[in-house]
């Protein structure tokens, strides 16, 4: 540092700062007594975390080196990513297009309206998981005509019967308890955990079925995140369902080597931390991570458009895939990719497996052991882009007793809807 002319001292960390951190400026100016008066003038300067890419250059590459959790794979378990497709149930399938529809109708209608995009396309996310209780779906635009706010009615989607499992509920259920047999204990995420709450919906179903299952909140403080996961498996907890943003930073799932994303959300930075919480060091068993869509929604085209950014993180890490490369100018969020392939139609047919097949490829893990735990032992129906249609024998009985949460509407008929339980 004194080779360089940082001083040791006050005066050399400020200097030092000011070349290769980050500094936030505050000027504050209050308000004049009258409009003869000058304002006074206060300024601040703050320290803030981070680093000019100048200090990595200059002082850090010749002595340092990146490691990632891909360096090591030697020393760690299989590590496997795969896509569970399931087949929507028929009167699901029928309100899920209605809506779909709808919500193109919309986006034509009012083309590059936020509110609208938001809306339209988180319920597409949402209805197939939760086909009840969403009530009618507004957005706000703007009248040039009034020059006024005005509400928008996207669509009325129909409240299914509340009181059945649908296909992706009973996936669920078979997939863990598959794991538990094998003295696997699983983690769960789902992203709708608010107004529409799907986690303690999954709780009720999973439970129903004998399985010990927990639902971590944000009302735990992260700093006591940890202790709580400890302290429910020292009660017995097999399955733990969470937000993946409550797990995605700071936690080690060493307990729960198979990884269930029930709803993946749009945000690759949050999928990506979330999905290695248990191929950690330290960790002794095969790494299982499964992305559960219905087929041919915008789930799974929301996870496909996910897949496609995660090829362009890996290249920007140099870890190159010309799939990956040829989308490194399509720059939009996945919402608004999302939108643009509804109304375009663009993508139609292209399932999200392929392209996740493609990051497992990226990774360039080692060939599994045939022998090992993880891959001795698949469910029976298993593929990288396993697809489930309704059927009789997939049909599980549940029947709950809360009634809470009894919302009117009517009764999806078919005979493929038999696995009943009471909310």
């Amino acid at each position: 540092m004194l080779a360089e002319g940082y001083e040791y001292g006050e005066a050399g960390v400020r200097a030092f700062s000011e070349t290769y951190g980050v500094l936030e400026k505050v000027t504050t100016i209050e308000p004049a007594d009258n409009a003869c008066s000058d304002a006074r003038v206060t300024k601040r300067v703050k320290r803030r975390p981070g680093a000019s890419p100048l200090l990595f250059g200059k002082f850090l590459m010749d002595f340092a080196a990146f490691l990632s959790l891909e360096d090591i794979t030697e020393a760690l378990p299989s590590y496997r990513e795969e896509v569970l497709a399931v087949e929507m149930d028929g009167p699901l399938r029928g309100a899920y297009e209605k809506l779909e529809d709808d919500i193109k109708e919309a986006l034509k209608a009012y083309r590059g309206n936020q509110s609208v995009l938001s809306v339209s396309m988180n319920a597409l996310l949402l209805y197939p998981d939760k086909p009840f209780g969403l009530g009618d779906l507004t957005a706000f635009g703007y009248n040039p005509e009034t020059q006024e706010r005005e509400r928008i009615l996207i669509s009325s989607p129909p409240d299914l019967d509340a009181h059945i499992a649908y296909a992706k509920e009973r996936r669920l259920v078979q997939e863990v308890k598959f794991e538990l047999s094998q003295g696997r204990r699983c983690q769960i995420f789902a992203v709708f955990t608010l107004k529409h709450d799907v986690t303690h919906r999954l709780k009720a179903i999973l439970a129903q079925e004998g399985i010990r299952v927990e639902v971590l909140t944000s009302d735990v403080p992260p700093e006591r995140r940890e202790a709580w996961y400890e302290q429910k498996l020292r009660g017995g907890m097999q399955a733990c369902i969470a937000h993946p943003k409550l797990v995605m930073t700071g936690l080690d799932l060493l307990d729960t080597p198979s990884i269930f994303f029930y709803e993946s959300g749009y945000s690759t930075h949050v999928l990506r931390q979330a999905s290695r919480r248990s191929w950690r060091i330290g960790q002794k068993k095969p790494v299982r991570v499964a992305y559960m869509t219905y087929a041919g929604t915008a789930q799974e085209r929301c996870l496909r458009l996910m897949g496609k950014k995660m090829l362009v993180s890996l290249a920007l890490e140099g870890k190159f895939a010309s799939h990956g490369l040829t989308s490194m100018d399509q720059d939009d969020d996945v919402l608004t990719s999302l939108a643009r392939e509804l109304v375009t139609e663009k993508g139609i047919g292209e399932r999200a497996a392929a392209v996740w097949r493609s990051i497992q490829k990226e990774h360039q893990d080692p060939p599994a052991d045939p022998t090992s735990e993880l891959n001795s032992n698949v469910p029976p129906t298993e593929s990288e882009a396993a697809v489930l249609p309704p059927s009789p024998s997939n049909l599980i009985e549940l029947p709950l007793v809360a009634t809470h949460l009894r919302r009117p509407g009517r009764r999806a008929a078919g005979d493929d809807q038999q696995m009943t339980f009471g909310f």
